[in-house]
């Protein structure tokens, strides 16, 4: 790919402290519901060592704020989260035997809610999610993916797949995970191209289905 020989068009010294800081952030906010009202950066390993002099903060804030790698307002990102009543801070921590350049999100939302979202960036603006909340993961956000967290029943699969070629969309992988049978269970999907809103809808309606989200590579900066 052309991509991986000459790197990500990006803002910053560093394709993977950088790049991959804020796209990182960008795919971590997607999986949040309702306005961040404040974001807490758990820094590990290189990121907690050099996150000032490569840009990280300010790259990993940026992405929250919806902005992209290439983005030229991601030198600023720290005022522009300020001006809109965001609360950020970072602290070092542990996360065991992971990728150095790895951060773990702590998100409150305008629910209350804490949701932890954790992920590395692992060189050349590529990055993984490897976990959201309780739920091991693996995410790329290379492509629109939906997650959806719901009860391990008989048919959950072949439904969500219905409404979604009845949408008129593709689907290039799916990975099904689940904690025990016959509890709580995740679903993430990657397809072609984003899910309409209507069929994220209808999936919402279903009981036994606790949450949706989607993750949208091209999706539009939150406020």
């Amino acid at each position: 790919m052309v991509f991986d020989i000459l790197g990500p068009i990006m803002i910053g010294p560093s394709s993977s402290h950088t790049a991959g800081a804020a796209r990182l952030g960008k795919v971590a906010r997607d999986l949040v519901e309702g306005e961040i009202l404040s974001v807490t950066f758990g820094l590990h390993g290189s990121f907690a060592e050099t996150y000032r002099g490569h840009g990280t903060d300010r790259a990993l804030l940026a992405g929250v704020l919806g902005m992209g790698p290439d983005d030229e307002r991601l030198g600023q990102s720290k005022q522009i989260a300020r001006n809109r009543k965001l609360i950020y801070s970072y602290v070092a921590i542990d996360l065991g035997h992971v990728h150095p350049n790895s951060v773990k999100f702590i998100f409150v939302n305008d629910q209350h809610e804490v949701i932890r979202v954790t992920g590395s960036s692992l060189g050349g603006g590529q990055i993984v999610i490897t976990q959201i909340d309780d739920f091991n993961v693996r995410i790329t956000g290379s492509e629109p993916t939906l997650l959806i967290q719901h009860m391990d029943k008989p048919g959950v699969i072949s439904t969500v797949s219905k409404v979604i070629a009845d949408s008129g969309v593709n689907i290039a992988d799916m990975r099904v995970r689940r904690t025990e049978k016959g509890k709580l269970a995740s679903m993430i999907i990657e397809t072609d191209e984003s899910i309409p809103r209507g069929a994220i809808q209808i999936l919402r309606e279903f009981a036994w289905i606790q949450s949706v989200k989607q993750i949208d590579p091209q999706g539009e900066e939150k406020q």
